[in-house]
């Protein structure tokens, strides 16, 4: 079979698809990314995926240029012949169902990894884009076979808001994560202590982190809030942030916002599961998210974390299993929840030991991996 991935970003594909794209060139079928060109468009190759480039405009809502974007998909696609076109996220997942089937492509698949920011906020123009979005996705998927979703919550709301039939429905939680590269024992106590030494960090002090994008949605103030609660109350815990600003996106975080707290910005790092490896208690308190791979991360390395009772989240945390499940937009709470795990070290242990048993259990690369391969096996 001939089989295409399409998504709006090459890094998105190559980061979160590359497992199911590898496992089906094993099993013999032709594998394609097609993407707009990026860092990572020239990566593919080296797996065996045919790269193959389209133009996008990921910001844009002016509908003539959109189509424009569904023609260059359309144009790149004809020719392949495809017997399953893979969508991934909004844009692609429109696009991409309009173009396969004017492409006459056998099979269409799109896949929900997240609902986006229009589906967070309340204003009007929020308001506004979210019920067009919503009348595309309908359309989009009257012609996909399936549509999978990354947590219950997201295939509930797309059920409810009759946006599909039930029976097009997969649940399939997460993108999965390399439970063998997020694992602390691989990790050298060298590479830690010379990690603090750099951040100036004392061998007796307690390690606070996290890791998105520096966006609000993320609940970058609520964490800024809390560590700010925190830090007076106990001075050996050090709150770390790991985030790039984004200028042209008006939700992002300013680098004066985020240089003027107690809160240590390290902007953009490399080296995620070092400073994972390093932390003491990992913190999220985004505000919707399909599953979000840092806590992935964070759980896969057995550590306790903290993070809000919203979607996506709470795929991964089972309050008080592996972590606390607080009020989303609450900076009390959330300093409330790290401060029962400053506070009990035996409890840190025995949650970070739980969440390793649930990625072990749920969320592993392979088992991901093996249920794409169940719904590809429909199809064929």
């Amino acid at each position: 079979m001939k089989i295409a991935f399409l998504s709006h970003l090459d890094l998105n594909l190559y980061l979160f698809r590359l497992p199911i794209m590898v496992e089906l060139i094993k099993r013999g079928h032709t594998v394609y990314a097609v993407c707009p060109r990026g860092e990572k468009f020239d990566e593919f190759k080296k797996y065996g995926v045919i790269a193959l480039e389209y133009k996008i405009l990921r910001k844009s809502l002016n509908p003539f240029k959109e189509l424009k974007t569904i023609r260059n998909i359309y144009h790149v696609i004809k020719p392949l012949e495809l017997d399953i076109l893979h969508n991934f996220t909004v844009k692609p997942n429109i696009y991409g169902s309009i173009s396969g089937h004017l492409a006459k492509v056998k099979t269409v698949v799109n896949s929900v990894t997240g609902m986006g920011s229009f589906f967070i906020q309340e204003s009007a123009k929020a308001k506004t884009v979210r019920g067009v979005i919503e009348k595309l996705y309908k359309e989009a998927n009257k012609k996909a076979s399936y549509v999978i979703f990354q947590n219950s919550d997201d295939m509930k709301y797309f059920i409810d808001k009759s946006l599909l039939k039930k029976e097009q429905a997969v649940l399939i939680k997460s993108s999965g994560i390399d439970s063998q590269k997020f694992d602390i024992t691989k990790i050298e106590d060298k590479k830690i202590n010379n990690l603090k030494n750099e951040l100036g960090i004392k061998q007796d002090e307690l390690v606070i982190l996290m890791v998105a994008r520096a966006i609000w949605d993320k609940g970058v103030k609520e964490y800024y809030e809390s560590a700010k609660i925190l830090s007076e109350k106990f001075p050996h815990a050090k709150f770390l942030y790991v985030g790039d600003t984004d200028d042209g996106n008006h939700s992002c975080a300013n680098a004066e916002f985020l240089s003027s707290s107690n809160v240590i910005w390290l902007g953009h790092r490399d080296d995620i599961p070092e400073l994972t490896a390093l932390s003491d208690i990992y913190v999220l308190p985004s505000y919707r998210e399909g599953v979000p791979r840092t806590l992935l991360e964070a759980a896969s390395m057995s550590k306790p974390i903290v993070t809000t009772d919203a979607v996506g989240c709470r795929e991964v945390v089972e309050d008080a299993y592996n972590g606390f499940l607080v009020k989303v937009k609450d900076s009390n709470d959330l300093a409330c929840g790290v401060e029962k795990l400053i506070e009990d070290a035996s409890l840190r242990e025995i949650m970070g030991k739980n969440g390793r048993i649930k990625v072990l259990k749920e969320f592993d690369v392979a088992i991901v991996v093996s249920k794409y391969m169940e719904v590809y096996e429909k199809i064929i």
